[in-house]
């Protein structure tokens, strides 16, 4: 198997989880939080999406599918556009209270093409090449491609399980 092959399947995976998670749900559900100051589906899908945006397109030298598609205009977030969700506060969660299944997860669509297209270039060597000088150690390309993979499948397991709840406690 190729490396580029691997990545691709990686990121495959977090769709298909993101898509089960979300798929048929109504913003009502997508913006339901357990408790005070946690994570709703609609907020964790978002935000592994942002992250997965932010960081492929800065190692691969492209503007964000968040800016360059409109997608940005499109949720129309009172925050910074350059914003990804870390250190955001419950305010912010619950500004995604009306964002729908087919917002969300065209969004999380169109970064996963982007995403594809270049992990399919990769090959053993790129996986080396230094990304971010502001650690020590300095950050590779890999280490970089694994840290989103791991982030966006714990948020996507997130926001699964969160339906789950939702769900069962509904029906």
């Amino acid at each position: 198997m190729e490396i580029g092959d691997l990545l691709a399947d990686a990121f495959d995976r977090i769709r298909e989880v993101t898509h089960e998670a979300v798929d048929g749900l109504t913003p009502d559900v997508l913006a339901l939080r357990l408790a005070d100051d946690t994570n709703s589906i609609a907020w964790l899908v978002w935000h592994l999406t942002r992250v997965q945006d932010d960081h492929v397109a800065a190692v691969a030298s492209h503007e964000q599918v968040w800016t360059a598609a409109g997608w940005a205009q499109r949720f129309a977030l009172p925050f910074p556009v350059s914003e990804i969700g870390y250190g955001q506060h419950s305010n912010d969660v619950a500004a995604l209270g009306g964002a729908s299944a087919e917002l969300l997860l065209g969004y999380h669509d169109a970064v996963h093409e982007q995403t594809i297209r270049y992990v399919r270039n990769l090959g053993p060597a790129d996986l080396d090449r230094i990304v971010d000088e502001s650690w020590d150690p300095p950050v590779t390309l890999g280490v970089r491609l694994v840290s989103v993979i791991a982030d966006d499948l714990q948020h996507a397991g997130q926001a699964a399980y969160v339906r789950g709840i939702t769900t069962r406690a509904s029906g």
